[in-house]
């Protein structure tokens, strides 16, 4: 692959809890670890995998690589990695349906980092004072890239409080908690649809690979963190706790448990293979959609 990849490796529940939660018709937009949210809303494996490879049969052409993902018939409505511009379009959409009195909301994840552009607090206040049906999911996995919160924001800094004092509802919940993940959503979007205005959902989690790329940081003697700090959050891994809870509750055992992942990595394999044989955008396409 050619194209800079950002994984959400670790951070999984958020996406799965909110995707969940959503009707067909609302729709999200994203930041650029962006894989999540794309096959939450229900975008094709394929589409994924051959975006990735820079190949027609991508959900954008080829043309989007990792961060620029879109697929319009669910309701996904495009990845960036501009920091805040999901809460602007986010919010834009949310003008739109209330307009259009509709029952709609628009989603916009994005990271803690996109809290300190001054966008996003014009993005707040204008839901806030419109009433728009928006919900803002913030994934704090506690680093901008490789900046910690702790040199840029005050100790004290408390991002809840501080969209509180612009009247919009908030509620920080444990982003590694699928199940917590989606009751915290249905909540937040029922109180969106029924014209209470926007809602912020502060789901704390955190990133296992490096920034971009698929290496971990102590491989590669990044010291911006530490791996005793990283193996204390690979232990809140949100699949194996998911993987718990169904087995604890004994909503499925071990075996079918089993026989899923064993399917889902075949399909994996396969619709991969699928890809690197699929073609490359014809150059006489170069200036379409532009």
């Amino acid at each position: 692959m050619k194209t800079p990849t950002h994984f959400g490796i670790g951070q999984e529940a958020i996406a799965t809890g909110v995707c969940a939660a959503l009707n067909d018709d609302d729709v999200i937009y994203t930041h650029h670890r962006s894989h999540t949210h794309y096959l939450g809303k229900g975008g094709s494996l394929f589409g994924l995998m051959a975006e990735l490879l820079g190949r027609d049969g991508g959900c954008s052409k080829g043309r989007g690589g990792s961060v620029h993902l879109v697929d319009r018939s669910v309701g996904f409505l495009g990845s960036s990695p501009i920091l805040g511009h999901s809460l602007a379009l986010a919010s834009g959409s949310g003008l739109a349906f209330k307009m259009d009195h509709t029952s709609k909301v628009a989603v916009a994840f994005f990271g803690e980092g996109a809290c300190d552009e001054g966008a996003a607090w014009e993005c707040f206040n204008y839901a806030s004072v419109n009433k728009l049906p928006v919900l803002f999911v913030c994934e704090n996995n506690l680093y901008a890239t490789e900046s910690p919160m702790s040199v840029r924001q005050h100790s004290e800094a408390d991002l809840c409080k501080r969209l509180e004092s612009f009247q919009v509802k908030a509620k920080k919940i444990d982003g590694n908690d699928v199940f917590d993940v989606y009751h915290a959503a249905i909540n937040a979007l029922n109180y969106c649809r029924n014209g209470h205005g926007p809602m912020f959902l502060e789901c704390m989690t955190y990133r296992w690979r490096e920034h971009v790329g698929p290496m971990w940081d102590y491989e590669i003697n990044r010291t911006y963190r530490t791996k005793e700090e990283l193996d204390e959050w690979i232990k809140k891994c949100p699949v194996i706790r998911a993987r718990k809870y169904l087995i604890d509750e004994g909503i499925a055992t071990i075996q079918a448990i089993d026989n899923w992942n064993n399917q889902i990595e075949q399909e994996i394999s396969l619709t991969l293979e699928k890809a690197y044989e699929s073609p490359w955008p014809d150059p006489k396409t170069l200036f379409e959609n532009v």
